[in-house]
């Protein structure tokens, strides 16, 4: 036979699932529209990226490439790249430890602290 006391349980988990599911939707969307920049060189390369780590455009100084500085433009775009990713990531898991905090979930707080570096 059926526990119909556990049925209840079930519904508010299936309840929380979808809730935390449309959450997650409008922090991606919210993503979607932030904007964070990485720059190398003091600046002569700069990278803006959306929140979701869309690179959105690339600004290399014109000095640098009338002079032809190939290998320090190959040098700086990557560093340049990798600094506006990381600033992408650590936005996200700000946004998620937001999102979540409060919530019981065991291993939650480790999780995130680990997206946030904050980890062991």
């Amino acid at each position: 036979m059926f526990n119909l006391g556990n049925l209840g349980g079930m519904v508010n988990m299936v309840r929380q699932a979808q809730e935390m599911g449309g959450k997650m939707q409008g922090l991606q969307e919210e993503l979607r529209t932030k904007r964070v920049t990485g720059s190398a060189g003091g600046g002569m390369v700069e990278v803006e990226m959306t929140g979701t780590g869309e690179m959105l455009s690339l600004r290399i100084d014109p000095d640098l490439v009338a002079r032809g500085e190939r290998e320090i433009i190959e040098d700086l775009v990557p560093a340049a790249v990798n600094q506006a990713s990381a600033k992408a990531k650590q936005l996200h898991a700000e946004m998620m430890q937001s999102l979540t905090s409060g919530m019981n979930v065991p291993g939650l707080d480790d999780a995130l602290a680990q997206m946030t570096g904050g980890g062991k």
